[in-house]
Formats: C-alpha cells, sequence, structure tokens
C-alpha cells in the first residue's frame, strides 16, 4: 500500500513541476472500457501524453496540424529523455524548410503558414528539453524567433512586434491592433504561464481583433525567449511587470487607458491576480485557471509524497536536497521536473525553490483587487482553486465553470479553445468593451 501511496504520490509531483497541461479526470462511469476522449495514451510518459494533446489543440489555431503532430509523436522512444526534443526539432526544421521553399517560388501565404507550423514546433521541441544550459536551447529559441517573426510577416496579420522597457532591459511582445473604428479601443494583455510562449495566444489575439479590440501577447521574466535568451527567471512581485507592459500599452494613441484588462494563463492565473491587486489601471483581470496560492499547489504534492519534505526545506536545507537526490534517481522524470523548476526560479539548489516558491501566494493581496475578475476553471483541472478565490473576492469575481459536456474541463480548456474563446469575449464584451 505504501508503495502505491508513493507512486501516486509522485505521478501527482510531476503533473505540478512538469508542464502543466491537462490533467486526467475520473471517468464519468463505471464502465471499466471507456476512456476519456483526453487521455491519448500515445506516448509512455503520461505527462508528454498531455503535452502532446496541448500541441493537437494548437491545430485549432492554424500553429499546427494533426498530421504532424501525430507523425512526430509516433517517433519519440520511450526512456529516452532526449528523444521528444529530438523529434520536434526534426520537425520543426523540416517545415522551416518547407518555408524557406516557398518563399523562395514566391508563394508568400504558403511560406507563412508552414514558418507558423516551425516556429510552434520549435517550441514544443524546448518544451521538455533535457538540459537547459545546453546550446541547442538559445538555437532553437533563435530558430522559433525567426520563425515566428517570418510568419507574422507573411500572413497579413494586423500585428506589429512590441518592445518594452523594463529595467534596463525589454520584454517582446506582439500588439494586435483592433480594426479601425470611433476613437482609441478596450486592450487585452494576455500573458502564458510556466511554460508556455507568448505566440502559443494568437488565437486568443485574432478573436479579440474580430471584436474589436487590441491585444498584446507578451513575456515576462521565467517565460519563453526571456528566460531562454535574457537569462531572467520568475519573479513573484508580478505587479513590477505587469506595470511597464501597461506604461506601454496607455501610451499607445489607439488605445483607450480606460479599457484595459489582463489575461493570464496556466500559472498565469497566478501571476495575474496580484498584478492587478497594485496596478489600478486595470479595468479587468482574468485568471485562467483561479489560483489563490501557487506555492499550497506545488508544497501540497510534495507534502502527499513525504510529510516530512513540506517544512524540511526550512530546516534542513541540505537533508531536503538529499531526499530529492535520491527520489530523482529513482525517478528520472521528476529529476527532470525539479531542474526544470530550480531554472525557471533561478534556484541553484531543490531548497532554494523551495524558498523562491514560497513566495508564490496571492492569500493577502486578494483584498487589495478593485477591478472585476473573471475566473476560468475546468472541473478537472487539479491546479484550480477558482471556488476559494471566488469566494475570497465576493461579488468582485464571475466564475465559469467548464465541464464535460462543452469539452473544456482540462487545464486551461485544452483541447476546447473554441468554445473558450467564446465564452472569454462575450464576458468581456461585457465587462471591458463598453465605452465610458
Amino acid at each position: 500500500m505504501k508503495k502505491l501511496m508513493n507512486t501516486v504520490a509522485i505521478v501527482a509531483l510531476l503533473l505540478t513541476l512538469a508542464p502543466a497541461i491537462a490533467i486526467p479526470a475520473s471517468a464519468p462511469d463505471a464502465d471499466a472500457g471507456f476512456r476519456p476522449w483526453y487521455e491519448l495514451q500515445m506516448m509512455a510518459d503520461p505527462i508528454l501524453d498531455q503535452t502532446l494533446l496541448y500541441y493537437l489543440g494548437m491545430s485549432w489555431q492554424n500553429m499546427t496540424d494533426i498530421g504532424e503532430c501525430l507523425a512526430t509523436a509516433a517517433t519519440v522512444e520511450a526512456g529516452d529523455p532526449a528523444a521528444w526534443s529530438r523529434a520536434w526539432h526534426a520537425t520543426a526544421l523540416r517545415l522551416e524548410r518547407i518555408g524557406d521553399d516557398c518563399r523562395d517560388q514566391g508563394h508568400r501565404i504558403s511560406a507563412g503558414e508552414a514558418y507558423l507550423r516551425a516556429a510552434t514546433y520549435y517550441t514544443a521541441a524546448l518544451h521538455r528539453h533535457p538540459d537547459p544550459t545546453a546550446p541547442d536551447v538559445r538555437a532553437w529559441t533563435a530558430a522559433a524567433v525567426n520563425c515566428f517573426e517570418s510568419a507574422f510577416t507573411r500572413l497579413d496579420l494586423p500585428v506589429e512586434a512590441a518592445s518594452i522597457p523594463y529595467e534596463g532591459t525589454a520584454l517582446p511582445g506582439w500588439f494586435f491592433r483592433a480594426p479601425p473604428g470611433d476613437g482609441p479601443a478596450p486592450t487585452l494583455i494576455v500573458q502564458q504561464g510556466r511554460d508556455g510562449w507568448a505566440e502559443h495566444c494568437l488565437g486568443t489575439a485574432l478573436a479579440a481583433v474580430r471584436r474589436g479590440y487590441n491585444c498584446l501577447l507578451f513575456e515576462g521574466p521565467g517565460q519563453g525567449k526571456v528566460l531562454r535568451l535574457q537569462g531572467l527567471p520568475f519573479r513573484p512581485d508580478w505587479e513590477r511587470v505587469i506595470t511597464p507592459v501597461v506604461d506601454w500599452v496607455v501610451a499607445r494613441p489607439d488605445v483607450d487607458p480606460a479599457r484595459v484588462g489582463l489575461l493570464g494563463v496556466s500559472m498565469g492565473g497566478a501571476l495575474v491576480p496580484r498584478a492587478a491587486a497594485f496596478e489600478p489601471r486595470l479595468k479587468v483581470c482574468v485568471a485562467n485557471p483561479g489560483v489563490v496560492s501557487w506555492r499550497d499547489i506545488v508544497f501540497g504534492f510534495i507534502g502527499s509524497f513525504d510529510p516530512r519534505l513540506t517544512d524540511l526545506w526550512r530546516t534542513d536545507p541540505a537533508a531536503f536536497d538529499a531526499i530529492i537526490a535520491q527520489l530523482s534517481q529513482d525517478v528520472p522524470l521528476l529529476g527532470w521536473g525539479i531542474a526544470d523548476t530550480m531554472w525557471k526560479h533561478g534556484a541553484a539548489t531543490p531548497a532554494a525553490m523551495m524558498a523562491a516558491l514560497d513566495a508564490y501566494t496571492n492569500e493577502d493581496i486578494l483584498g487589495l483587487i478593485d477591478c472585476r475578475v473573471l475566473l476560468m476553471d475546468g472541473e478537472a483541472d487539479d491546479f484550480s482553486q477558482g471556488a476559494a478565490m471566488q469566494a475570497a473576492l465576493g461579488g468582485r469575481a464571475d466564475r465559469i465553470v467548464f465541464t464535460a459536456g462543452d469539452t473544456g474541463l482540462q487545464h486551461c480548456q485544452v483541447g476546447a479553445l473554441a468554445v473558450s474563446n467564446q465564452r472569454l469575449f462575450d464576458w468581456l464584451d461585457g465587462n471591458l468593451k463598453p465605452a465610458r
């Protein structure tokens, strides 16, 4: 029994530390032959299986193609930590060459479409790279950046590159312009979380433009190219990131400064409430999912594996590191998850990682949020704390719960982006879009 409990705890911990994409839910009936649609069972690693679903879901945005994703996944060899990255890199190279051929032959749109998929596949290769210090990481990141730029300049998108001043450097982004209308438009700022890139939200940006919104996609510390090319890890005081972003947005003549909203996806659902508590210029804040305390999510899973670990990092960091090292040897996937989290938080040891994560809680600042809040939660999302967050915010918050019936029950509605965008923008139309 103890061995079984430890196995369950390892899986739960990995789902927290590794890419937070889709968490399998219990079957809705007792039929032993029933398998939910989101359990692909294509990969030996269940986390990679769910990450595959994430990239399959991007086909709805024309950022991937289903056959290309499935064919790539079929070449990933079980037990090889580098196999996932190698497979997706090969597909990215193939699509980039197709883009080059189409470009050279004068097929502008075809080139843009191929470059867009190539860029996404480069990010997929980096999603589970076994060594963040490897030269490949910077090289593939640069390739992704180049392919995204090549795609966006050829696909007739209403977009321009953004460079947002930030503490002596700049944060990259893309500003999507609303169609010309009667004066400055409402604007939605969109950010990813722990594993996503700004460009992964292209579908949200285009949905915004079609409805008369501007949309800024950007990356902050700990994310995408900012982490890999600029070396900036996550920080808990996320208002220090969002305030210069809002400064940049409201300085534009095509932005209505009284109608600015902020959307955070995945771990972004834990970051944006903190920003909203200290940035009064936000009219609305959307957390997908709603997270009161990211720290408690991570600490809870670690404690479920071994209760000593929840506090041991404080009382005896060396002993904590020794236990994590042993667990990482026994379960290589756990070792990768810990190392990846240390990298993204700028921590030199597992205990230092825990100390960094200790600051990621919104418990003490929810009362400072004055703007309207939307919480987007899936009934099968183990990272959602939306019910508790709504209770704390009271009448300031609305909550959408996605279910098996609308297929949006997974983390961030993976595989159900159409219904996710529909319900998001229907809410925004009533809370952000109306003129003053």
